[in-house]
């Protein structure tokens, strides 16, 4: 690939290991109580990595996903607000709030059925966006970047930062409250620990699993989705513009 300098450079592909006690991707289809996918979808892993490092001329775009420990699964029944905050309705919010029968008015128990003990190797192309290409999708902030913008630069940002353990903000797995450990992984000088095997049930379809969500259109964001494939503990994820990819 080439920026408007005809300077040459490739999309650099970086690995990190991610983990925690729990976690939760939520399927939208389900909305009354909260049910997690089986793996983490490639939007809330582009997220972990945007955590770390992000800028607008970069995209970070999954490409594989290795599941580096069984899948398993835990129940958990919460007390959660049943209503939104607003000035008309802040009053009705509090905790103590009860109706005419000593029952809490916005206050409801739900389950919520999440991941145990999650391990992945996620794997992403760091792809830069050149100033002209930016332009072209309208997509440039009030302040113009130098035209000698060089991806370079940001390689080195990320290397750095995740090499450290540092964030912009804490990466989560799904949600906010299961915090994500991580580090940097160097596949050409360390061992990888394997993938999940077929007989720890590493091998399945996964059924359709979100993809993304669509920003082409500002004024009208729309998911996609996809039907993801584990064999071995390991998920190919497709580009963004391939024709797995269901909008």
């Amino acid at each position: 690939m080439k920026n408007s300098n005809m300077m040459e450079y490739t999309d650099k592909e970086y690995c990190l290991e991610v983990w925690g006690d729990m976690a939760c991707f939520t399927r939208p289809e389900l909305k009354v109580e909260r049910v997690s996918y089986d793996v983490i979808t490639p939007s809330a892993a582009r997220a972990i990595f945007e955590a770390i490092f992000w800028k607008p001329a970069i995209h970070w775009q999954i490409t594989k996903i290795e599941v580096l420990k069984p899948i398993k699964w835990t129940s958990v029944r919460r007390n959660e607000v049943g209503a939104v905050a607003s000035v008309r309705t802040i009053k009705a919010i509090y905790i103590d709030e009860v109706d005419k029968d000593n029952k809490l008015v916005n206050r409801q128990q739900k389950n919520t059925l999440l991941l145990k003990d999650v391990g992945y190797r996620i794997w992403a192309k760091m792809e830069f966006r050149s100033v002209s290409k930016r332009k072209a999708e309208g997509d440039l902030f009030s302040h113009e970047p130098g035209k000698d913008e060089n991806p370079m630069k940001y390689y080195q940002m990320f290397e750095r930062r995740a090499s450290k353990g540092q964030c912009f903000n804490q990466p989560y797995l799904g949600t906010r409250e299961f915090s994500a450990s991580f580090r940097l992984v160097n596949p050409d000088d360390e061992a990888l620990t394997p993938p999940i095997s077929e007989e720890q049930g590493g091998t399945k379809d996964l059924g359709i699993m979100l993809y993304d969500m669509d920003f082409a259109d500002k004024k009208n964001i729309q998911p996609m989705f996809y039907r993801p494939q584990m064999k071995d503990g390991v998920i190919i994820v497709p580009p963004i513009n391939s024709e797995e990819i269901l909008k």
